[in-house]
């Protein structure tokens, strides 16, 4: 079971610039995501111990201090803002070109990715792979991924395969990686930045009210996460105080 109030999480977006260089895992928590963790043991062992965390959701935040958790992040940093960050960053490197790898999606996302980073930062290249879309990658499976990273040796990997899918894959997977970079699990960018679906405005971002955005555009996908998960979301922190 996941506890929040034991969790180090990054406090703020300028943080994100502080991070160390090298082999880095970056995880996301939102609310659903902690419901999740509450009863799969493989996922709350991959937030805890998976490296970094940063609090995409102001429930987090919220809680965080509610609870007078260990860590007291100051803002809500959302997948989005890893991606822009870690992109911008290595688009201003002045080492060479850098190498960005998306590994998840579909083709169709992928090629709508790659195409938009061209415009946004001319200074990557870009590759990619699309997994078998499936509930549980094969042995096969595991080693044409790794294989494929490995061989791209990127500079900066992004893993969107949904949670908890990703992040139990590359926690479980992490020592065979044979890479030095940053590696963001971060799911919906892949489809926010390809434009497949439509991220909320910026209004409803800074008011919290980005999950009642995605409710409204995505009532059947996302009712259950929402309705149902939000008072989930709100019993279990009642209940670790």
């Amino acid at each position: 079971m996941l506890r929040l109030q034991e969790l180090d999480l990054i406090e703020s977006r300028g943080a994100l610039r502080g991070l160390p260089e090298g082999k880095v895992l970056i995880n996301t928590l939102n609310a659903h995501s902690y419901n999740v963790a509450q009863k799969d043991e493989a996922f709350a062992t991959s937030l805890a111990k998976g490296g970094f965390l940063i609090p995409d959701g102001f429930s987090i935040v919220m809680a965080c201090k509610w609870l007078k958790a260990k860590s007291q992040p100051i803002e809500r940093i959302a997948g989005w803002d890893l991606f822009s960050c870690e992109m911008q960053r290595l688009n201003d490197s002045l080492n060479g070109k850098k190498r960005v790898m998306f590994m998840g999606s579909s083709e169709m996302v992928l090629s709508q990715i790659k195409e938009q980073c061209t415009r946004d930062y001319p200074n990557l290249d870009v590759v990619t792979f699309s997994p078998p879309y499936k509930p549980e990658f094969s042995k096969e499976d595991n080693e044409k991924i790794i294989n494929a990273i490995n061989k791209a040796n990127p500079d900066l990997l992004w893993i969107g395969m949904t949670a908890p899918k990703q992040e139990k894959w590359t926690y479980e997977h992490w020592k065979e990686l044979d890479i030095l970079c940053h590696v963001g699990t971060i799911g919906a960018v892949f489809d926010f930045y390809a434009g497949t679906i439509r991220r909320a405005p910026i209004w409803w971002q800074e008011h919290g009210l980005e999950w009642l955005y995605r409710l409204l555009i995505e009532p059947k996908r996302m009712w259950r996460r929402y309705i149902i998960g939000i008072p989930l979301f709100l019993w279990y922190i009642w209940r670790e105080r």
